[in-house]
């Protein structure tokens, strides 16, 4: 598949899959039909050229698929009955942006439905509207993909047999659900911002979509803290996508980064949604994963950067959140005021829980570097690349090696 289609279905999947759900009340029906249109799209755009409004196109395709297999199926011919006004030849026309963006939301609250518990929850979501394979899921949560499989399958299940799944929730229940909400919200941007597997490493409209809902769910629970928390984090993240990749092609660290790439305008509004969040008193972790991005954002240089403050604020979150991955960046920021061989000693613990976990693995073989231990260091980052890396992550881990082969060989 070329990259220009691959990215335009990537773009419109979020927005279609909302609005073929909303249509046919069945998600495993909405990502049949959309998956027949991009199949019919890679026939005809590379021969006739894309359409003026590909999303337009890829609803249209879909809906009409859709409905060709309702009319096939003796098994949803109630479903085609109950909503045979509705289903009518959806026009060609640009589809209204606010209410597509309303669509995605209504399907991340249809995902966080109180029956699921939240990793299926989580799971569901992350198939459904970003569309990530069951083995990229599975190597988020450490398990195997059989194992997520069922759980995803079965959390469908539940939710077509509810029969009020698919309505839109009362406010009431919106404030319920709204904190599994967030948290698809942001799993949807950590997604964009460094994806799974594959070629690229960002995927900058996974990125912005998952701001623009950010967005609307502060505009919609305005008195809420997390939200504005929630927006200012994606922000602060945000504002460093032109100093992630060089001119090269190559993924540059944190500590390496031109400082002066970084959006301004993204850091400032960020900055006045998280003085926002702290007036109104949020307490949650998004507020605490704010303040760590602020405290790097504000800072001049690697040098200038307050890792005291940001080791107590992973501090702060693990007490709210005592996991493996949140214990390993305290770990990090320790490294920066007591040196490696801390931060080795104190990762030690971490070793069966992250073993499946590959940024474990690349920063013990940084810190072995630091301390000499080039042979070990090359053990960890060959781990690395043997837990399936992005294309730029494989290349820059590979880098780091060579560096360690060198420092032997000349020794």
């Amino acid at each position: 598949m070329s990259d220009w289609l691959e990215a335009t279905f990537t773009l419109h999947r979020p927005r279609a899959l909302a609005a073929l759900t909303r249509l046919f009340r069945d998600i495993d029906m909405a990502e049949e039909a959309f998956a027949d249109a991009c199949l019919k799209a890679l026939t005809v755009w590379p021969k006739d050229g894309a359409p003026r409004d590909p999303l337009a196109w890829l609803l249209t395709t879909a809906r009409n698929a859709g409905l060709d297999d309702l009319r096939k199926s003796q098994r949803r011919a109630a479903i085609l009955s109950r909503h045979s006004e509705e289903f009518q030849p959806m026009p060609a026309e640009t589809p209204d942006p606010d209410e597509m963006r309303d669509d995605v939301l209504r399907l991340l609250f249809i995902c966080c439905h109180p029956e699921l518990e939240r990793r299926d929850q989580i799971a569901i979501a992350l198939r459904v509207v970003l569309g990530l394979s069951v083995d990229e899921i599975a190597s988020g949560f450490l398990i195997k993909p059989k194992t997520m499989e069922q759980r995803i399958t079965r959390a469908k299940k539940k939710i077509a047999s509810n029969p009020v799944a698919f309505e839109t929730p009362s406010p009431a229940e919106r404030g319920a659900r709204l904190g599994e909400v967030s948290l698809m919200v942001y799993l949807m941007f950590n997604e964009g911002w460094s994806t799974s597997a594959g070629p690229k490493q960002i995927k900058l409209t996974l990125c912005e979509e998952a701001i623009r809902l950010a967005r609307l769910l502060a505009a919609l629970f305005p008195a809420m803290g997390e939200q504005a928390a929630l927006l200012a984090l994606l922000l602060f993240q945000h504002a460093r996508r032109h100093a992630r990749i060089d001119p090269g092609g190559k993924l540059v660290a944190l500590d390496d980064q031109d400082r002066s790439l970084w959006d301004r305008a993204n850091i400032a509004e960020a900055t006045g949604l998280l003085q926002k969040a702290q007036r109104i008193g949020h307490h949650g972790v998004y507020i605490i994963q704010t303040a760590i991005a602020a405290t790097h954002a504000h800072a001049a240089s690697v040098d200038d950067t307050d890792w005291s403050s940001i080791e107590s604020h992973y501090a702060a979150l693990y007490a709210l959140q005592p996991t493996p991955v949140v214990r390993l960046n305290q770990i990090a920021a320790q490294a920066r005021l007591h040196g490696p061989h801390y931060a080795l000693k104190a990762m030690e613990p971490l070793k069966q829980d992250l073993s499946a976990y590959r940024w474990f693995h690349a920063m013990r073989g940084g810190l072995l570097q630091e301390t000499g231990d080039h042979r070990a260091a090359i053990s960890a980052f060959e781990t690395v690349i043997a837990l399936g890396p992005t294309a730029l992550e494989r290349d820059a881990i590979a880098e780091k090696i060579a560096i360690s082969q060198e420092s032997l060989r000349s020794v």
